[in-house]
């Protein structure tokens, strides 16, 4: 018996006589059936295993019981209603090493799927394991977090695992390469005895190291099973939102090796003054049909359209309907899980935009009640989706997302040009007209002037950068976007737009391999290109030294000055100004002891002209070279000359 809801053109899910006739998309079934409760899923003790599930649709449910990863059921267990639609089920006696699934009867259609509670599962995820999780427990653990002052000190560096790791040249053990534990493992050289893997990163003088999705993701990108250099993804296609990436462990037959190698990179990370953040896709589900979710409680964890459609804001097929209080309750677990069992430091929401509101903010408010140093950044694009905008957490609706930080789009396009049109160029390529959105990007993308303006109330909301794992690395940018240029002329392109995004307010991020003008070949979108265009080239890094040390001068340019780290709007207001200078660069001055910085004033010059450029400095004191000094052809009387594209910084002193 199909109920018809709400909205016109689409039906309901399951026998209307078990909700009393309440449609799965109303708000009196949420009211009903809401559960509260933190012991979804498996509860283990060598004494008794107890498991809970969600699902007041279904008429029935089951706990089928597997001996194994695969084979034929040992035994399937009848489940007994619970409270607000939940299924209980206890198991005396000690069943470690056992798997399980459900299996429901919604209307007349049985289903069966994975708990999408699970902590564990077996290989490709399709069942999930029972077991005592902290024998998974690395040495020491939980390991010490390193010092986080104040999020304004943060330098993110985004990596993917197998990156890192699987360059031939990478001097990672070969069994270790694509894996966690090759990214954890110290003391690696590669060509010319240069520090690769961690140690390259910690050598940087970077905060955070942001790892692209290591939750388990679909077997339709990567099959577990087969030989780790058989496929390659990205992991935005999400299957078990709780359980770490099985191709990223030595053994993905084995639940407790991931768990434990992911926790060894983590402790590693820490141990090498470095934090942690996961890059975590809670938008949509690898398939909207085919995912547990879906098979469970049909129709109420995603969103649809008027014709019965799935939303599909994402791109990927499904939106989830995170506005839901029991989909809202799922993903705040699962973060909570990642932040108290894996010790994480950090979240990036992918396409955050397409979350609600209140669902982020509860985030924040669980996470500050438990570490408030944890960082919180999304993609705030304003995207099509079968919610409000309004009630989206994205960039418009910045202001009331106090703690969580967005990325600037608008400075990443200012500073090499759009990402989709691969001719047009940014500020540092030539386009003279993109340089107020470098100054949107200097000021931290707050509400600086009536036309200097972004999305950020106070600059900590927002994440600057020139290039990430998506689209053009900046070097193939500039190369496509101006081909006649020289090598040398890209390399000053190149270094200027990571100054920039450097000595910006708000949080900079950096992409692995930026230090050394990573290139992908021009492959616009490699998430699933193979490891010849996605590895980290060591080669190539041992080859542009002289890069990686000037990445490293710029990071600790901005450690040694708080200047370029202030904590307010207010401070930014009062205390940086833009200076005159010609149509082809951007200068300002940060004055005052900005932010008790050690030097009085500041001056900054992004020249981004070929030619010599001469600019008059304010009449503050004694100015003298702080940053970049070999580019500096004359500094006397005033002024200031400099050789072509560059960043000088100077300072007057007391």
């Amino acid at each position: 018996m199909a109920v018809q809801q709400e909205k016109p053109g689409k039906i309901d899910y399951g026998d209307a006589r078990l909700t009393a006739g309440l449609s799965v998309f109303s708000g009196a079934f949420d009211a009903v059936y809401h559960y509260e409760g933190d012991d979804l899923g498996v509860v283990y003790t060598k004494e008794r295993t107890v498991i809970r599930l969600w699902a007041p649709t279904a008429s029935e449910a089951y706990v089928v019981l597997y001996d194994s990863w695969r084979g034929q059921p040992f035994r399937t267990c009848n489940m007994s209603r619970g409270e607000h639609g939940t299924w209980l089920l206890q198991l005396d006696g000690d069943w470690a090493g056992f798997y399980y699934t459900y299996k429901v009867l919604v209307g007349e259609q049985w289903n069966e799927a994975v708990d999408p509670y699970a902590k564990a599962v077996g290989v490709n995820g399709d069942r999930a394991y029972i077991g005592d999780l902290r024998a998974a427990d690395p040495d020491a653990w939980p390991s010490q977090k390193p010092p986080l002052a104040s999020p304004h000190d943060t330098v993110i560096y985004e990596i993917h695992v197998r990156d890192a790791t699987i360059d031939p040249e990478s001097g990672i053990s070969e069994r270790w390469r694509g894996k966690f534990l090759g990214l954890a493992e110290r003391g690696t050289r590669g060509p010319n005895g240069i520090p690769t893997g961690l140690d390259h990163i910690a050598d940087l003088g970077v905060t955070h190291v942001q790892l692209l999705p290591v939750a388990d993701y679909s077997t339709q990108s990567v099959d577990e099973t087969a030989r780790p250099q058989s496929a390659y993804n990205w992991g935005y296609d999400p299957k078990n939102l709780q359980v770490p990436e099985g191709s990223y462990s030595t053994d993905p037959y084995d639940p407790l090796a991931r768990i434990r190698e992911l926790k060894q990179l983590i402790a590693a990370c820490h141990e090498r003054g470095l934090r942690v953040i996961l890059d975590v896709v809670y938008n949509h589900m690898y398939d909207g049909y085919r995912a547990s979710l879906a098979k469970l409680v049909p129709g109420y964890y995603f969103r649809y359209k008027n014709d019965g459609t799935l939303s599909d804001g994402s791109g990927c097929g499904n939106d989830l309907a995170t506005e839901r209080p029991m989909v809202r309750k799922l993903i705040v677990d699962s973060v909570l899980h990642w932040a108290t069992a894996y010790n994480v430091d950090g979240f990036r929401f992918d396409l955050m935009g397409l979350l609600d509101r209140e669902t982020m903010l509860d985030i924040r408010n669980k996470l500050d009640e438990l570490d408030p140093s944890i960082l919180l950044l999304g993609e705030g694009w304003i995207m099509d989706t079968e919610l409000p905008r309004s009630m989206c957490a994205n960039q418009a609706q910045a202001a009331v997302l106090p703690g969580i930080a967005q990325f600037n789009d608008c400075m990443r396009d200012a500073i090499k040009g759009d990402p989709f049109e691969p001719a047009k160029p940014g500020f540092v390529n030539g386009a003279k007209e993109r340089r107020e959105g470098i100054m949107k990007g200097v000021t931290g993308g707050i509400s600086y002037s009536e036309s200097i303006r972004l999305f950020a109330k106070e600059p900590s909301q927002t994440i600057n950068y020139a290039e990430c794992h998506d689209n053009y690395t900046m070097w193939d940018k500039l190369t496509l976007s101006t081909p006649e240029a020289t090598e040398e002329t890209l390399a000053r392109m190149h270094r200027l737009g990571s100054a920039i995004v450097l000595t910006s307010q708000g949080i900079p991020l950096l992409h692995a391999g930026q230090e050394f003008m990573r290139t992908k070949n021009g492959v616009e979108n490699s998430y699933k290109s193979p490891d010849a265009i996605n590895r980290l080239d060591w080669r190539r890094c041992a080859e542009r030294q002289e890069d990686v040390r000037y990445m490293k001068r710029l990071i600790a340019l901005r450690k040694a000055h708080p200047a370029f780290r202030l904590h307010t709007a207010d401070e930014i207001r009062g205390h940086l100004r833009f200076e005159a200078c010609p149509p082809h660069a951007v200068a300002y001055t940060l004055r005052d002891y900005a932010g008790d910085d050690p030097s009085r004033h500041l001056y900054i010059l992004y020249n981004a002209g070929e030619s010599h450029a001469t600019v008059a400095l304010p009449a503050l004191g004694e100015w003298r070279p702080l940053f970049g000094q070999s580019d500096i052809e004359k500094l006397h009387a005033g002024q200031l000359t400099v050789r072509g594209i560059c960043m000088v910084v100077l300072e007057v002193a007391d």
